[in-house]
């Protein structure tokens, strides 16, 4: 059948031409439509608009549709140094606010207790919350620290980053380990990101250590792919 035929790659550069035709801003016509147009079935198709939505290039909402977005601003990090969202946002001017936020106290977790070198059940604060620009959230952080290093009152009138917090209050940070994967978003992170469940992401988790060696910050960072940029400079071994 005629919706089998055409290979993937040859998929993505059909879509990536359509897409090119659509002002920002305007709806793609609806996926049953678009995949008799493109001759594929609609899994193919879905697979494919992954694709094209974890570069930021469109967008869709559930219940009303897929919308072009044009190419966004990137976000471009070395991995080498550490820095917030809103240092990394303020260096291009872009404008990132605020979005889903909860914080509140509660036990440990025995992976978190184990990570944070505490009791099982040792009291912690979790902080997780959303990073929006304009149009969109680009990241998900979830921040889980020590009872007593950050009291709710410092919490008042936090615009997303715990780590300027940190900073500003001169807390001597050590440095951070971090590990790099690819996930899948589960309907937890996917609701406050406004993308499906099942959406690749970009997930940091960090352990950010004190001068003296203690973990006092255990973070998950979901971001959107097409959103940021990381990099490293390594050094050629040998030399």
């Amino acid at each position: 059948m005629q919706n089998k035929a055409r290979p993937f790659e040859s998929l993505k550069s059909a879509l990536a031409e359509y897409i090119a035709k659509v002002p920002p801003g305007e709806r793609l016509p609806t996926e049953p439509l678009l995949a008799r147009q493109l001759g594929v079935s609609r899994a193919t198709l879905r697979e494919a608009m992954r694709s094209f939505e974890s570069q930021g290039i469109i967008r869709r909402k559930q219940g009303i549709g897929t919308f072009v977005n044009g190419h966004p601003q990137v976000l471009d990090a070395g991995l080498e140094q550490l820095d917030s969202i809103e240092t990394l946002a303020d260096r291009i001017n872009l404008e990132v606010s605020l979005g889903v936020c909860t914080i509140r106290e509660r036990p440990a977790d025995d992976v978190e207790a184990e990570a944070l070198g505490l009791p099982a059940g040792a009291p912690v604060v979790l902080v997780s919350r959303a990073i929006r620009t304009a149009d969109r959230p680009i990241a998900y952080l979830v921040d889980i620290l020590p009872g007593g290093l950050l009291q709710i009152d410092e919490l008042k009138d936090f615009k997303g980053s715990v780590l300027d917090i940190l900073l500003k209050r001169g807390d001597v940070l050590s440095h951070s380990r971090t590990e790099i994967h690819t996930v899948a978003a589960t309907s937890e992170i996917a609701r406050p990101m406004e993308i499906q469940r099942g959406d690749s992401l970009l997930l940091f988790v960090a352990y950010l250590f004190d001068q003296s060696g203690r973990v006092i910050d255990y973070s998950h960072s979901y971001f959107l792919p097409g959103y940021f940029s990381f990099h490293i400079n390594r050094r050629v071994g040998g030399l």
